[in-house]
C-alpha cells in the first residue's frame, strides 16, 4: 500500500506580499520593531561619520513584511544570498515565523562563510533560539541585549561588536548599556530624556486631575516621541495634568511597581495606556479562581483602581486606516484590542499612525515613526476628561441616562435584554443610584410600573405618537445647528435617506421629541428606532443589525439631547443589546465619520450584558467605548414532563408492567398510548426520521422510541425565568441552577467531575454507567435504597436511574450547598459528592453571591470613575465556572488561537456525528454542506464551529508550541478519513468577519490546500468541485487565475461594514409574498466572498448561488442550553435563510440539521424538525416556563411574544412547523384563560402581537387548517380593536 503523508497548508496570517526592493548587502538586520530599525539607521550613519567608512553595506528591514513564504523567498534571492551576516530579532520565537526560521537556518548551512544570529524580539529569554545561531551563544546573547536596551548608542555598539567579532573589522566596542526599565518623560525637559517627578510637579496646576500616559520605552530609544508630545498637549488642552511614563513592559514587576508608585504619589485617577498585549494571566481552563487569585484579579494592576483607557498607536498608515472598513488590521486587532481587553482596558481610538520620517539611502529603509492624528487624540482627551470628572464630581451633581432597547419598535417590546428582566433591572439600578446619592426621585415600584410610566409619553410606537404627551424635546433649530457641523458626506446621507427633520415621525411643532421620563435628574429613555420608513417596507428590526442604514434625525437628536442639552455624565444601556454599536462605521478604531461616535460622542458608556454572549458585547466595547458589566444567565431547570407527556409516561410504565403478564391489559394500554400519541401529535415527532409506514410494525417502533423521547424532553435544560440585575435566582430556583452548572464533568477530581457522576460512584453504580448518556435501555445495575426512595414510579431504564440521581442531586445541593448541611456527615456515605458540595459551597455558590453584589456595585464603581475588573465570558452551564463572579468587564478570546485544541476535539466528534447521521438518513455520505458561523459562539467556545468545518473537509490545525496560536493547517489523507471529504460552504456573521479575519484567511487557505491536494480515488470532493467550477468559469471568459480564485470561494458574508442575514426586514414588516422573496433577501445580504486574497469582501452573487444550489445539507451548531433556537432571531435568519435560499435555487430543500454541543463530550445531531419539536415541547408549551415568565410581568410577556415571532419565522423559511404545533402554542400562550388574563394585565401589546403573528401564519397558509383557533384569534383581535376605539 502506498502511504500519503500529511501535507502542510502553507498558511500565513498576513495581508499581501511585499517586495522591499532592496539590493544585496553584506550585513542584513531584520526586526519587527521599527524603533530598533530607526536606531540602527541612525547608528550606522553616526558610525560612518566617525571614520567607519569601511563598515560593510547594511540593509535593515521589518521581517513582518516577509512572513509570507513568497515574500521571504523573493527577499532571500535578491538580498540574502550575497550577505555574510544576518541578524534577526524574532518576536514570538521560532514558532511565530516557522518558515523564515527554517529557511534562514538552511541559508546559513548552505555556505560556511555565512553567519546567522537569532535573538528574541522581546525581553523574555529564549535559549533555544540563541542556540540556533551559527555564532557562539555568548555573542548572540550580547547582540540580544544591545537590541533590548535600545537607543542609538547601543545600536552603534552592536554594529561595532558584530563588525569586529563576525566580520574581522578593526572596531572597538563596549558592552550594552542598560536604560532604566521605567522612567518619566517630559516634553518640557530640554536636553535629556529622563525627567523627574519634582520637575513635573513644579509645572502642575493643582486643581487639574492627574492622569498617567504609559508608552513603550522603545519610543524614546527610537526618537519616536512626536506622537507622545502631541497626545500630552491634547490632554493638557482638556484641563488634565498628564504624567508620561515610559516602560519596557507592564509585565515586568519593576515597571509595574514604578507606575503604582507614581499613582500613589500623584493621586492619578486615570491611566491612558498605549502599550499592547495583556498582563492578565487567565488560564482559560474553565475553573473558578481561588480566593487570593480572585482578589488579585478584581483589584486590577494599578493601585487605587484608576480607569484605564487604551489609546492605539497603529502599525498601519493613516491612509490604510481610512480605507479599511475594519479600521485595524489583524495584528493590531490582536495586540492592541483583543489582548488589552483582557486587562479590562476601555478601548478608545487610534491616535497615531505609522508614517515615513525619512528614507535612509545607506540602509535602503524608510525610517518609520508614529504621526499624531490630532482630531482622534482630541477625542480621547475629551473622553479622558469625562472619566476624570466621574471620579472627582460628587454623585449628587451627576446626571445619568439609562437607555432601554426597543426592537421590534412596538410597545410590547420595550426593554429588550437577552436573559434579563430589563425593566426590573432598571428599577434595581435606580434604587442603587438613589442609595449612592445620585439625584434620583420617584423610583417606580417595579418593572411593570416603569413601562407604564414610559408608555405614558411618546415611545417608538408609530400609531400612538400623535396621542401621547412628550416630556422632553429639542428645538429643530438647535438640532440643525449641531447637524451642520457634521462632515458633509454624513449630512448628505441623512438628508437623502430621511429628508428634513420635519419629515421625521417624532417631529412636533418645530421640535424633535425625546422618548423617556426624568426621575429627579436621572433620565430613563427608550432608544430610538433606526428605520422610520413608512408603509409596508418599514423594517422594525433593521434598527440593530444593518450597518449601512444611517440613523434618522430623531435618533441623532436623542443622543445630542443627552450629551449637549441635558448634559449627562454617562450613559447606561441596559441589557443585550441596543442598536448604537451596530450603526455604520468602522468595526474598530472609529473615525469622526463613524455613526456610533457621531451619536454617542466621548461619553462614558456602561452596559449590563449577559455573561454568555462575548461577541456582541465585544462589538459594544470596540465601537462605543463600552464598559461591560456582565450579569448571570437566567435560572435554569430540567424541563420535566407535564400534562399529556406526564400521562404518557404513567401509561408507558403501566404498559411495561403488564407486558407478558396481562395480555388484555397490555392491549388496552397499548391502544390508549397510541391514541394519546395521535391526539398530541407526538406520534409525528416520533416518526421523524422513520420511513412513515403504517401498521403494527410502525406502532411498535413508536412504542419503542417513546421512552427515549420522553427522557429527552424530561432532561432538557430550559430557562426558568429571567435574571434581575444584582439579584440571585429566586430561592426555589437556586438548586436547579446550581445542579445545571455542576452537571457537566470538567476534570477527574471530585470537585471537577459531574455531580451525577460523583453520586453514581458514591452509590456503587457500575463504573461504565454514564448518567448523561442514559437512555431507555433496561436498567440492570443495583438499585440503592437512597435512590429507590426518591420516586414511587417504576424503575425500568437507565433514564429512570438518571432521574433519581437528578432528584438526589437537587436535594443535596439544597441541603449541603445552599444550606449549611454537615459535609463531614455527608462524606460518610457520599465522599466524592461531599467534596464537590464543599467546593460548590465555598467557590461556586460564594462566587454567585458575590456576583449578585458586584453586578450593581461594579456599575456604581464605574460611574464613580473607578476601574471595573475584567473577567472571562462563557456559558456557566457548559463548565465555565471561571466566568463567576459576574459583575465584571468581560473579555473574549485571543483570535490567533482559534480553533483551540479543545474545540478541535469537539469539532472532530461533531463532524463524525453529522456524517453518521446523514449516512443513516440518506444511505450515502454527505458531500456538500452549508454551515453558518457566528463570532459570539466562536468566542464562547474557542472555535467549535470552524473546527467542525475543518474536520469535515479533512483538514487539521497546527498550533505553535507554547503559545497555542494556530500557525498553519495540514491536509489529512482521505485514506485516514475513510470517507469522502465534505465540501463546506460558510456563511459567517458580520462580527465573525470583523473579529476573526485571520480565521477566515486560514479557512480559505485550507480550501485551496485541499483543492490542490492530489490523491487517488474520488474522495476529494472539494478538488473535484473546484476544478469543475474553474473550467466553467474559464469557459465563460474569466482568466485562469480569476477562475481558479472564484472557484475556491467558500466563505461568504455581508458586505464589508454591514451585518445581518437580510431576513428581519421582510419578516417583521410583512412585506413579502412568498418564500422566494425571503430567499432573495438572504442572497442579497450575504453574497460577498472573503478569504486570503487581495479583494476579500468582493461581491460574488453568482458564486454564492452556485454553492447554495448544490447543498445537500444545512447545519447550525448550538453550544449551550442557556438559550434555545426560539430565543433569538439569529437562528432562523441564518439557518432558515440558508436552507430556504438553497431550496429556491435547487428546486428542493436540503436536509437541515441541528448540532447540540451543550455537552462537549457528547455532541448530538438532530434534524431541525426534531429540534423545533423538542424546544416547543420542553419550553414553549411547558407550564414551568410559562409560569416563570408570568413572574416577570411585562418582560415575561414580551418573551412569549418573541418566541411566537421566531417560531413563525422558522416556519416561513423551512416549512417545518406543523398545524398541531401552531394550535398547541395558540392554546397555551394566547387562548388559555389564565395566560390571556396575565397578558391583558401586564402587557396587552404582547397579546395583540402574538395573535396577529399566529393569524398571519394562517393567512399565509403556513398554518394550513387553523380551525377554531383561527376564528378565536380573529375574534380576539376584533375585541382588542373595539376596546382601543372605546378607550377615552
Amino acid at each position: 500500500m502506498h502511504l500519503f503523508a500529511a501535507k502542510p497548508g502553507g498558511f500565513v496570517d498576513d495581508e499581501g506580499i511585499v517586495d522591499l526592493q532592496q539590493s544585496p548587502a553584506e550585513v542584513v538586520i531584520l526586526s519587527a520593531a521599527d524603533s530598533s530599525l530607526s536606531a540602527l539607521a541612525q547608528a550606522v550613519e553616526r558610525l560612518d561619520g566617525a571614520g567607519g567608512e569601511d563598515f560593510p553595506s547594511l540593509r535593515l528591514a521589518n521581517w513582518m513584511n516577509l512572513v509570507k513564504p513568497a515574500a521571504y523567498d523573493l527577499y532571500e534571492d535578491r538580498v540574502l544570498d550575497e550577505a555574510r551576516l544576518v541578524i534577526v530579532s524574532l518576536l514570538g520565537g521560532s514558532g511565530y515565523w516557522r518558515y523564515g526560521f527554517e529557511r534562514l537556518q538552511a541559508w546559513a548551512a548552505a555556505d560556511k562563510r555565512r553567519q546567522l544570529i537569532l535573538v528574541p524580539g522581546c525581553d523574555a529569554p529564549d535559549d533555544d533560539l540563541l542556540a540556533a545561531s551559527s555564532v557562539p551563544v555568548a555573542l548572540a546573547h550580547r547582540v540580544w541585549r544591545y537590541l533590548r536596551e535600545g537607543g542609538v548608542d547601543n545600536a552603534e555598539q552592536l554594529l561595532r561588536c558584530v563588525g569586529a567579532e563576525c566580520l574581522g573589522l578593526p572596531l572597538a566596542w563596549r558592552e550594552p548599556r542598560p536604560l532604566p526599565a521605567a522612567l518619566l518623560y517630559d516634553p518640557h525637559t530640554v536636553g535629556r530624556q529622563e525627567a523627574t517627578l519634582s520637575e513635573w510637579r513644579k509645572r502642575q496646576v493643582p486643581e487639574r486631575p492627574v492622569c498617567l500616559l504609559l508608552f513603550y520605552r522603545s519610543h524614546l530609544q527610537g526618537a519616536n516621541i512626536d506622537v507622545l508630545d502631541g497626545l500630552i498637549a491634547a490632554l493638557e488642552a482638556q484641563g488634565l495634568a498628564p504624567l508620561a511614563v515610559a516602560v519596557a513592559s507592564l509585565k515586568e514587576s519593576a515597571c509595574l511597581a514604578f507606575v503604582n508608585h507614581l499613582i500613589e504619589a500623584t493621586g492619578a485617577g486615570l491611566v491612558i495606556n498605549t502599550t499592547g498585549f495583556s498582563v492578565n494571566r487567565h488560564t482559560d481552563d474553565g475553573e473558578a479562581l481561588g480566593e487570593a487569585e480572585l482578589e488579585q484579579e478584581l483589584a486590577g494592576l494599578f493601585v487605587g483602581r484608576p480607569v484605564v483607557l487604551q489609546a492605539i498607536l497603529a502599525s498601519s498608515t493613516e491612509e490604510d486606516w481610512r480605507a479599511e472598513a475594519g479600521g485595524l488590521r489583524s495584528r493590531d486587532l490582536a495586540m492592541q484590542v483583543v489582548l488589552p481587553e483582557m486587562d479590562g482596558r476601555i478601548l478608545t481610538r487610534a491616535v497615531g499612525f505609522k508614517s515615513e520620517a525619512h528614507y535612509s539611502e545607506r540602509c535602503q529603509l524608510s525610517v518609520v515613526r508614529h504621526a499624531l492624528h490630532p482630531e482622534r487624540a482630541a477625542f480621547v482627551a475629551r473622553l479622558a476628561r469625562r472619566f476624570c470628572d466621574l471620579r472627582h464630581r460628587p454623585n449628587r451633581e451627576k446626571r445619568l441616562a439609562l437607555v432601554l432597547a426597543n426592537y421590534p419598535n412596538r410597545d410590547g417590546r420595550i426593554g429588550n435584554g437577552v436573559g434579563l428582566d430589563t425593566p426590573a433591572s432598571t428599577v434595581a439600578i435606580l434604587r442603587a443610584l438613589a442609595g449612592a446619592g445620585y439625584p434620583v426621585s420617584e423610583v417606580p415600584e417595579d418593572g411593570d410600573a416603569l413601562t407604564r410610566w414610559l408608555q405614558g409619553g411618546v415611545t417608538n410606537a408609530r400609531e400612538a405618537l400623535d396621542g401621547r404627551p412628550c416630556w422632553q424635546s429639542i428645538a429643530v433649530d438647535d438640532y440643525l445647528a449641531w447637524f451642520r457641523t457634521l462632515p458633509e458626506a454624513l449630512q448628505e446621507t441623512v438628508w437623502t435617506r430621511w429628508g428634513p427633520p420635519g419629515a421625521d415621525p417624532k417631529y412636533r411643532q418645530g421640535r424633535l421629541m425625546i422618548a423617556g421620563i426624568r426621575l429627579g435628574e436621572t433620565f430613563v429613555g427608550i432608544q430610538p428606532e433606526r428605520d422610520i420608513s413608512e408603509g409596508p417596507g418599514a423594517d422594525l428590526t433593521k434598527s440593530y443589525h444593518d450597518s449601512e442604514l444611517a440613523p434618522p434625525h430623531s435618533y441623532l437628536a436623542f443622543y445630542l439631547w443627552l450629551r449637549e442639552h441635558y448634559r449627562v455624565d454617562a450613559v447606561i444601556h441596559v441589557g443585550k443589546h441596543g442598536n448604537l454599536e451596530w450603526l455604520p462605521g468602522k468595526s474598530t478604531a472609529l473615525s469622526a465619520d463613524c455613526w456610533p461616535e457621531v451619536a454617542l460622542g466621548p461619553l462614558p458608556h456602561f452596559y449590563p450584558f449577559i455573561v454568555d454572549d462575548p461577541g456582541e458585547g465585544a462589538q459594544a466595547k470596540r465601537r462605543s467605548q463600552a464598559v461591560i458589566i456582565d450579569h448571570l444567565m437566567p435560572p435554569l431547570a430540567r424541563a420535566e414532563l407535564y400534562g399529556a407527556m406526564a400521562e404518557l409516561e404513567a401509561l408507558t410504565d403501566e404498559y411495561y408492567q403488564a407486558l407478558g403478564m396481562d395480555p388484555r391489559r397490555e392491549t388496552l394500554l397499548r391502544e390508549r398510548i397510541l391514541a394519546h400519541l395521535r391526539d398530541t401529535g407526538i406520534d409525528r415527532e416520533l416518526a421523524q426520521g422513520g420511513d412513515g409506514t403504517e401498521g403494527d410494525t410502525d406502532n411498535e417502533r413508536l412504542l419503542n422510541e417513546l421512552d427515549t423521547y420522553l427522557c429527552d424532553i424530561k432532561e432538557a435544560q430550559i430557562r426558568h425565568g429571567l435574571h434581575v440585575l444584582g439579584s440571585l435566582p429566586p430561592r426555589d430556583k437556586r438548586a436547579g441552577t446550581l445542579v445545571a452548572i455542576l452537571r457537566l464533568p470538567r476534570g477527574e477530581s471530585p470537585a471537577q467531575r459531574g455531580l451525577l457522576h460523583n453520586l453514581a460512584a458514591d452509590l456503587g453504580l457500575p463504573p461504565e454507567f454514564d448518567p448523561l448518556a442514559a437512555g431507555a435501555e433496561p436498567w440492570q445495575g443495583p438499585r440503592p435504597p437512597a435512590l429507590a426512595a426518591l420516586a414511587d414510579a417504576p424503575w425500568r431504564s437507565a433514564a429512570d436511574t438518571r432521574e433519581r440521581l437528578e432528584r438526589l442531586a437537587h436535594r443535596l445541593v439544597e441541603t449541603h450547598v445552599l444550606e449549611e448541611g454537615c459535609l463531614a456527615t455527608l462524606a460518610r456515605d457520599y465522599p466524592a459528592t461531599a467534596e464537590q458540595c464543599r467546593h460548590a459551597r465555598e467557590r461556586l455558590w460564594a462566587d454567585m453571591q458575590r456576583g449578585a453584589e458586584m453586578e450593581l456595585q461594579s456599575l456604581l464603581d464605574g460611574l464613580a470613575g473607578r476601574f471595573v475588573p475584567p473577567g472571562p465570558s462563557g456559558a456557566p452551564s457548559r463548565g465555565r465556572l471561571d466566568v463567576l463572579p459576574t459583575g465584571r468587564n468581560f473579555f473574549g478570546v485571543d483570535n490567533r488561537a482559534i480553533p483551540s485544541p479543545a474545540a478541535w476535539s469537539l469539532g472532530e466528534a461533531s463532524a463524525q456525528a453529522f456524517v453518521e447521521r446523514y449516512l443513516q438518513d440518506h444511505g450515502d455520505y454527505p458531500r456538500r454542506l452549508g454551515l453558518s458561523i457566528w463570532g459570539t459562539a466562536t468566542m464562547r467556545t474557542g472555535g467549535d464551529d470552524i473546527a467542525q468545518a475543518f474536520a469535515l473537509m479533512g483538514v487539521r490545525p497546527i498550533w505553535s508550541l507554547g503559545s497555542r496560536r494556530v500557525i498553519d493547517i495540514e491536509v489529512i489523507p482521505a485514506m485516514l478519513l475513510q470517507r469522502p471529504r465534505v465540501d463546506v460552504t460558510l456563511r459567517v456573521s458580520g462580527f465573525f468577519r470583523d473579529a476573526f479575519a485571520n480565521v477566515i484567511r486560514l479557512f480559505d487557505r485550507a480550501v485551496r490546500a485541499v483543492a490542490e491536494y492530489q490523491e487517488p480515488g474520488d474522495a476529494n470532493t472539494i478538488r473535484t468541485a473546484v476544478l469543475a467550477r474553474r473550467d466553467e468559469l474559464e469557459a465563460q471568459g474569466l482568466s485562469p487565475e480569476a477562475a481558479a480564485r472564484e472557484a475556491g470561494y467558500r466563505i461568504f458574508g455581508s458586505k464589508p461594514g454591514e451585518y445581518g442575514a437580510g431576513l428581519n426586514r421582510l419578516l417583521d414588516s410583512r412585506a413579502w409574498e412568498d418564500a422566494d422573496d425571503l430567499a432573495e433577501a438572504y442572497l442579497g445580504a450575504g453574497a460577498y466572498a472573503y478569504g486570503q486574497f487581495p479583494e476579500s469582501g468582493v461581491a460574488a452573487r453568482a458564486a454564492f448561488e452556485h454553492q447554495l444550489e448544490g447543498l445537500e445539507a444545512v447545519m447550525h451548531n448550538q453550544d449551550n442550553r442557556e438559550h434555545d433556537i426560539l430565543d433569538s432571531n439569529a437562528y432562523y435568519a441564518f439557518q432558515g435563510g440558508m436552507a430556504n435560499a438553497s431550496r429556491a435555487l435547487a428546486g428542493q430543500a436540503p436536509a437541515i440539521y441541528h448540532a447540540d454541543h451543550a455537552d462537549p463530550a457528547r455532541p448530538r445531531m438532530r434534524t431541525l424538525e426534531q429540534e423545533l419539536a423538542r424546544v416547543i415541547r420542553s419550553r414553549v408549551l411547558n407550564p414551568k416556563w410559562i409560569e416563570a415568565m408570568r413572574e416577570h410581568g411585562y418582560k415575561g410577556a414580551a418573551e412569549m411574544a418573541a418566541t411566537v415571532d421566531y417560531l413563525f419565522a422558522y416556519d416561513a423559511t423551512t416549512d417545518l412547523v406543523a398545524d398541531y404545533q401552531y394550535a398547541q402554542v395558540t392554546e397555551a400562550l394566547v387562548l388559555d384563560p389564565r395566560n390571556q388574563a396575565f397578558l391583558r394585565e401586564h402587557n396587552p401589546s404582547a397579546l395583540e402581537e402574538m395573535a396577529e403573528r399566529l393569524l398571519e401564519a394562517a393567512q399565509r397558509d403556513l398554518w394550513r387548517a387553523p380551525g377554531e383557533q383561527g376564528e378565536a384569534l380573529q375574534d380576539l383581535l376584533l375585541e382588542i380593536d373595539e376596546t382601543r376605539e372605546l378607550a377615552p
